[in-house]
């Protein structure tokens, strides 16, 4: 009983030698790091978790050598610190996968306007990203599995994808394994990517997240649509920026058959011009149709962004209207009728 009592007492110690020692490290690192790049701060972050646990497992094998154990109890501590060596393996990969994936990335900027470039590489190297971390999850569960002798035969299947369990596995997880490949297959082939403008179950955003399973939109009025990943395989969506990130502003108005079209023409390409919202790509006014009492004019008018496209449609419209109001009123819709007299017959009198 002294025996084991003394043996608690120093892996105690020994544990709690190594979370300080942990804590001094990083305490130190974030200290030097105060003022530094956010780049430094977050390899700080990704780090923490691992070298947390390499300093306990080397802590306690450090004790568990100088300790008087019997054989079954040394054998049950070499396990477990086989088991936690293989979850720092796991840990320290992907950190690694994620540190080197943000200095692969701090080459692209998607906050300027010409960032269809950038979103190709951020969107594949996140997806990625997020599908090598779940293989490396995996590969390390089937390692720490198969040191258990009881249940080997399960991180061999998870492992090789084999057997009846590997069976049972796979299909209580079709769902996870669908949208994992679909993962794949978006990044390989990008029919979305981050911050495209889309409509999605008609509803218009742009593309904030890309996750392992699952695509969030976020809509032109804050809300946030959730999306599952092979959706966007299965499904029909509309993409706007697909090849490019300049969207066309589209303007309908209805005017009168009188209408000046060409004075309504000098103005609107006067507003555009003068708009820094236009990127001096694009600009057309045309008649595209006649319906009964108006004229549908429509404008076209290029942006280097979705929100700028909405912002130029909607001070094309109110300055437009400015200049209509101002006018003579000929280009204002009217409804008219037409009247005829005749003389009432000589019997109506």
């Amino acid at each position: 009983m002294p025996v084991l009592w003394e043996n608690i007492i120093f892996f105690g110690i020994a544990v709690v030698v190594a979370w300080f020692a942990a804590s001094a490290i990083f305490a130190v690192a974030r200290r030097i790091l105060r003022n530094g790049d956010d780049f430094w701060k977050n390899l700080v972050a990704q780090t923490r978790m691992p070298v947390r646990l390499a300093i306990l497992i080397a802590s306690v094998s450090f004790a568990a050598n100088f300790a008087t154990l019997p054989d079954k109890e040394g054998g049950l501590i070499r396990h477990l610190l086989l088991i936690a060596f293989i979850a720092c393996l796991t840990l320290i990969a992907r950190a690694a996968l994620n540190i080197w994936m943000s200095l692969h990335l701090r080459r692209y900027r998607i906050d300027v306007d010409d960032n269809l470039m950038a979103r190709k590489h951020v969107t594949q190297s996140r997806i990625l990203q997020r599908v090598g971390g779940v293989l490396i999850i995996a590969i390390g569960t089937s390692a720490a599995l198969m040191t258990i002798e009881g249940v080997r035969q399960y991180g061999v299947s998870l492992l090789a994808s084999a057997g009846a369990a590997g069976i049972v596995v796979g299909l209580a997880l079709q769902p996870l394994l669908k949208n994992l490949f679909a993962g794949i297959q978006l990044a390989l082939t990008q029919p979305i990517r981050i911050d495209d403008a889309v409509i999605v179950e008609g509803e218009w955003g742009n593309i904030e997240e890309i996750n392992g399973t699952y695509v969030v939109i976020r809509i032109w009025d804050k809300r946030r649509l959730v999306v599952p990943l092979n959706y966007f395989i299965e499904q029909p969506f509309q993409n706007w920026t697909r090849n490019d990130s300049t969207l066309l502003g589209t303007v309908m108005i209805y005017v009168d058959y009188r209408a000046p079209v060409e004075a309504m023409r000098a103005e609107a390409r006067r507003i555009v011009e003068a708009s820094p919202l236009w990127d001096r790509d694009v600009f057309v006014l045309q008649v595209t149709d006649f319906r009964e009492n108006v004229v549908e004019i429509r404008i076209l008018a290029s942006a280097r962004s979705a929100p700028r496209a909405f912002d130029l449609r909607c001070e094309i419209r109110e300055k437009l209207l400015e200049w209509l109001q101002a006018g003579d009123g000929a280009a204002l819709p009217k409804l008219r009728a037409v009247t005829r007299w005749e003389p009432a017959p000589a019997d109506a009198y």
